[in-house]
Order: C-alpha cells, then structure tokens, then sequence
C-alpha cells in the first residue's frame, strides 16, 4: 500500500471521527413548522473547511501533492474495483444534512451504509433511529433506501419514510445545483 493511498485512508477515517462527533442539531427543515428541508448551515461549511485543511496538513507530512480539488475526489479515483466507491456524493451529504438530529453509529462509505442511534426529532414525541443505504452513484430515487425504527418497536408509517427519503432527495438536488453554481 503506497503512501498516498495510506494518507487517503487515513483522511477519510479522520473525516467520519470528526463528522460523528459533530452532535446532534435540528432539523427544522423535515419535523419543524416548514416542510422545506433546511438550508445548509455555518457548520456545514464549517465541516467542509476542515475536511480540507486537514488534507492539506496529510499532504504536507507525506511530501506528495495532489491535484484533487474536493474530498469527494478521493471516491473517483482509482482503477481497483475494490477500491472504488459506488455511492452518489449529494446523496451521502444531504443524508446526514436531513438527519443530522440522530446521532451517528456507524459509517461506511465503501457499502453506503449510514446507521444512526435513537434520536427524538424537533417538535416530536417519537424517538427513531435510521440505517440508509446509498446503492448507486445516480442522484436518483432508486438509489436511496431509508430503514425507520421507533423506540417502541412498532412498524414506522410508509408515509414517514417516504417523507424523509423525499426530503433527502430535495436536499441532494440543492446541493448538487449549489456545485454548478459554482
């Protein structure tokens, strides 16, 4: 394993330790007054400026230069099947931009698997918790799969998931017009 692919492995491990340990916030956008999803916040970006000084300092220890301009860059490269990331950027962002009230279990982004503990959304009396499964690099609907659990054990409402996999659907369409836009 060379050095550069090492740095990237540990980039993105340090990514998903910072991400999960960012808390929980609110998601007026899906269980608030509105029923717009939210608009990214100061600690999106502020996430964002992380992710790239840290993979600026990993450069400068490990003495290569890339010409990447964007974490998600690392998911494109390499010709290693096994390697390659299969799951759609916006996606993967606008899940735990939606969901950002559940604390996060466990992450893989190689599977595009998100899998959160029990959280209570704003304004509700309900605690859920979620496993989503981003199965394809499309921004499409057939590509996001939403698992609800209420902390009672019972069967969530289809209409609850649908709401939440449509709320992420819009999100990851912001985001990706946001991108153009720039």
């Amino acid at each position: 394993m060379n050095l550069h692919r090492l740095a990237q492995v540990a980039l993105i491990g340090g990514m998903l330790i910072s991400v999960s340990a960012c808390g929980t916030g609110i998601a007026s956008g899906l269980f608030g007054r509105n029923a717009e999803p939210s608009i990214p916040s100061e600690a999106t970006a502020d996430r964002r400026e992380r992710a790239l000084a840290q993979r600026a300092a990993l450069e400068r220890a490990s003495g290569e230069q890339t010409n990447q301009s964007s974490i998600f860059d690392l998911f494109r490269t390499g010709d290693d099947p096994n390697t390659t990331v299969e799951v759609n950027k916006y996606l993967w962002v606008a899940a735990q931009d939606v969901l950002n009230f559940l604390p996060i279990e466990s992450v893989d982004p190689f599977t595009g698997v998100i899998v959160t503990g029990f959280g209570t959304p704003p304004g509700g009396g309900r605690a859920y918790r979620a496993t989503i499964y981003v199965q394809d690099p499309a921004l499409d609907a057939r590509s996001l799969k939403v698992a609800l659990q209420s902390s009672g054990g019972g069967a969530v409402d289809p209409g609850t998931v649908r709401a939440i996999e449509d709320a992420i659907l819009t999100r990851a369409r912001q985001l990706r017009i946001q991108d153009a836009n720039l």
